[in-house]
């Protein structure tokens, strides 16, 4: 396996968090009383988030966030779309459509339950 790197993202409630991301196709990987760790996609190219406990987080005024980079975006836009997920611009949960930015990249953005940013990234 090469060399990366996995996003740490607070979660508030385990269970909900695990739901949540299951609809992307997250299974989970492991879970302790103090760390949850979901895995998407075969190994070796595989997306994974990690979860730390943390109660009191307000979603609203979080400044969690990170990035997927997916070798195939519109599918995870398929899963998205088929989701209880709401494409919207306001409101925690949410996401938003992609589209082609002034980086030259293609990007979505989704809020999860807890108001962590997570950009969804076409691979070029």
């Amino acid at each position: 396996m090469p060399d990366h790197a996995t996003p740490n993202l607070p979660s508030r409630d385990f269970d909900a968090a695990a739901a949540f991301y299951a609809q992307l196709g997250f299974e989970c990987g492991y879970r302790g009383p103090g760390w949850m760790i979901l895995h998407r996609g075969p190994p070796g190219n595989r997306s994974t988030l990690e979860f730390f406990p943390y109660p009191d987080l307000d979603p609203a005024t979080s400044s969690f966030s990170c990035c997927i980079r997916l070798d195939d975006l519109p599918a995870m836009m398929a899963q998205l779309e088929a989701s209880d997920i709401p494409a919207d611009s306001h409101g925690i949960p949410r996401f938003s459509q992609p589209k082609r930015e002034g980086s030259g990249m293609t990007i979505a953005y989704l809020n999860d339950l807890d108001g962590s940013l997570i950009r969804l990234i076409q691979n070029e």
